[in-house]
């Protein structure tokens, strides 16, 4: 996972809505990650800065239509309001109040959406009221949830030894308060191999041969799809997700629940990978080889020439974030729309331009970000399988617990 700043600059930016699309969900999603990237949000904040608007999409466009549980309860809207208004207005209220520099595009989105939604006057101006008022309970409801406090991090040094002065990023987000688990530790994994195992030593010498800048075993394919998955945070899964929500014969408020159930597992799987992070505090791949003679295990082998074909995260190693993820959205998407095969689908990246990957299984996107991370020489193999493992239980969770239909 990276910071916001590398993936930003080759990330087309906008907030504007195109004359009265057929769903309000998806008109507002893109508004909404065009307004993530164009604040240059870090990825856990693309994701719950996304969480907070599709919770509060879902639940304004919910108590019109009344076919799910509600992730917060909300007051009853007026007789007639439009559902699509709803939404706009909940989207609305949601983003003008996260980034106070976009309001002026913000509001002339909204402006847009409402002048022709099929609805009467009175209808839509109910309906976006409303909304407003449940956009704005929800991002109130969220303000003291951790994620802005100061990160809690002590660098581990011994006293007047110099160390790296970057600090690792997002310790806060170990603690912070999650949307649907009960605490960050929840789905916490079991310490990560013994640096004496067997184990360690097939994680340490497949990720020197297949994960450093200068491999001679790693193929232009795995190479290409190190760097697709540069890419992290909301905009890695938001186009696979609008791809697949797009196809036809779906309604307003299954939309709605979809893009609020994968942005609350998708926010999480990060706090649960980054509590994680933090208690076990694991060396990435790049200090691990420069320090292969250190670990006490006779089939490692330093390298001190060693480095990542991409540029390691500042932050623990195990879990891998990326791969947890990965998890979480398909585990909502199979949900959705099945184990099998479907009409392809596809998705560009930022970090790769010009490069289209496509599948029809949705199950494959974990194995290939997992690849991925490992041909990268960011992540130890057994990271990734630890990690596809949490975010599956936290994706089925959110499912099985949230946004249920009503009998």
């Amino acid at each position: 996972m990276i910071t916001a700043a590398r993936w930003i600059s080759t990330i087309a930016i906008g907030c504007t809505v195109a004359a009265a699309h057929a769903d309000a969900v998806l008109d507002w999603n893109k508004v909404a990650i065009e307004a993530v990237v164009t604040a240059k949000q870090s990825p856990p904040l693309t994701t719950r800065s996304m969480a907070i608007v599709h919770g509060a999409m879902h639940d304004a466009v919910n108590a019109i239509e009344g076919r799910y549980t509600p992730y917060r309860p909300t007051a009853k809207p007026a007789a007639g309001a439009s559902a699509d208004a709803a939404a706009a207005g909940a989207a609305h209220a949601v983003l003008a109040r996260l980034f106070l520099d976009q309001k002026a595009a913000l509001d002339a989105a909204l402006s847009a959406a409402l002048v022709d939604s099929g609805h009467a006057a009175e209808a839509r101006a109910a309906g976006a009221a409303f909304g407003a008022s449940v956009g704005a309970e929800l991002v109130a409801a969220r303000a003291d949830d951790g994620t802005a406090s100061p990160g809690p991090y002590r660098p581990l040094a011994m006293p007047g030894r110099y160390v790296p002065t970057a600090m690792p990023v997002f310790a806060n987000w170990a603690r912070a308060r999650p949307f649907v688990m009960a605490r960050p530790e929840q789905f916490r994994p079991a310490a990560p191999p013994a640096l004496t195992s067997a184990q360690w030593a097939a994680d340490y010498n497949e990720i020197k041969s297949m994960g450093g800048k200068a491999s001679a075993a790693r193929t232009k394919e795995q190479t290409d799809i190190g760097q697709f998955w540069i890419v992290t945070g909301a905009p890695a899964y938001n186009s696979i997700v609008r791809e697949l929500a797009g196809r036809g014969g779906r309604t307003l408020s299954q939309n709605a629940r979809l893009f609020a159930l994968m942005y609350l597992a998708l926010a999480d799987s990060l706090i649960a990978v980054f509590d994680a992070k933090y208690e076990y505090e694991f060396w990435r791949p790049l200090t691990a080889i420069r320090n292969g003679d250190l670990d006490g295990n006779d089939a490692t082998v330093v390298d001190l020439a060693w480095t990542p074909l991409v540029e390691s995260p500042l932050h623990p190693e195990y879990p891998c974030a990326h791969c947890i993820n990965a998890a979480a959205a398909v585990a909502v998407l199979e949900a959705e729309f099945g184990k099998g095969t479907l009409e392809p689908f596809s998705m560009t990246s930022p970090t790769l331009p010009g490069v289209s990957r496509s599948w029809t299984r949705i199950g494959d996107l974990i194995p290939e970000v997992s690849n991925a991370r490992v041909w990268s020489g960011v992540h130890f193999r057994n990271s990734a399988v630890v990690a596809e493992t949490m975010g599956r239980a936290i994706g089925e969770m959110t499912v099985r617990e949230m946004l249920k239909p009503v009998k």
